[in-house]
């Protein structure tokens, strides 16, 4: 199930930024059309895809909400119109327990932009049900374009979140456990030449962490050790070429210990990899890379929240 991306062409979502731009940009350096779709690109993304837009690799823009399904249809349509056949997909927008839709912020509460009549919530669409239907859709173009010897891949990005509870992020904690769940089913479309992965980032410095002072509230720089967007894209490259992967970040020599991979293979990301195993898995323990120090303050706002009077009552 190996695949060179060089000739290949990609769908990545939430390439505006962060791991997902990492992963998109590494995919065009080595050969490989990319199809960025996200609601805007942050600056360096924007200069990235300008200075792709033609060559033997491009990278091309499609603005996308994500929770939008007509939009998600869209995109792929925008990419088989550019590039034809499309050969991997990653799923990848997401957001980490958001103000404006967060568990302890209900819906009709402020800042939340959940309507308490609207019957969703804002975070669940973006990190699970996002990922579920642009699955169903990556999967309806492979089969549609039929076996031509070229395997497919599909790559998802979990979390340590998906292993480990968080009390101040439920809603995220959930959505991340669903991702496992999700690709753990999946595992079986290797025999039809489709192989769903995922990666479970620990502690990563994108602006999903470096623009929310309450968040960064839990690192200690210190004791904690960031994760960078490049190392985390470089194991979705590798998961994407390789049969194996090694347990060193960028360890090309050969010498590290290497494990398979697999169709429902998910892959943690600290300052090394690990497979995460499905049953009686050790978890992320306290490896460089994988957790935040001090959870205090924003368990603390949690419980905050709780004591305001009226809390969760519906507004209607």
């Amino acid at each position: 199930m190996a695949l060179p991306v060089n000739g290949c062409s990609a769908i990545v979502t939430g390439a505006g930024s962060g791991i997902n731009f990492a992963f998109a940009k590494l995919l065009v350096e080595n050969g490989c059309n990319v199809l960025i779709a996200d609601l805007a690109l942050r600056p360096e993304a924007k200069v990235f895809v300008d200075k792709h837009s033609t060559g033997a690799a491009r990278a091309l823009f499609q603005q996308t909400d994500v929770r939008d399904w007509m939009q998600l249809e869209r995109m792929f349509e925008v990419a088989e119109r550019q590039f034809g056949e499309i050969d991997i997909v990653c799923p990848g927008a997401g957001v980490f327990e958001p103000h404006w839709s967060n568990f302890w912020r209900p819906p009709g509460s402020t800042p939340s932009k959940d309507s308490p009549d609207g019957g969703r919530y804002a975070l669940v669409d973006i990190n699970i049900t996002h990922p579920i239907r642009t699955t169903q859709l990556a999967i309806a173009h492979f089969l549609r374009y039929g076996d031509n010897g070229r395997p497919k891949h599909i790559i998802h990005i979990s979390s340590i979140a998906g292993q480990n509870p968080a009390f101040a992020a439920p809603i995220y904690v959930a959505t991340k456990h669903a991702i496992n769940g999700l690709v753990r089913s999946l595992a079986k479309l290797d025999t039809l030449g489709i192989r769903v992965t995922a990666v479970a980032p620990g502690v990563i410095k994108t602006p999903l962490w470096t623009e929310h002072p309450e968040k960064l509230g839990m690192v200690d720089d210190t004791a904690d050790e960031w994760v960078t967007p490049e190392e985390v894209a470089t194991v979705m490259l590798a998961l994407v070429q390789q049969e194996q992967v090694s347990e060193i970040i960028g360890d090309r020599s050969g010498r590290g210990p290497q494990f398979p991979v697999s169709g429902g293979t998910i892959l943690e990301v600290s300052k090394t990899v690990r497979a995460v195993g499905q049953f009686n898995d050790p978890g992320p323990g306290n490896r460089p890379g994988t957790t935040a120090a001090d959870h205090a303050a924003v368990e603390s706002e949690s419980f905050l929240l709780l004591a305001t009077k009226g809390w969760g009552q519906s507004k209607l």
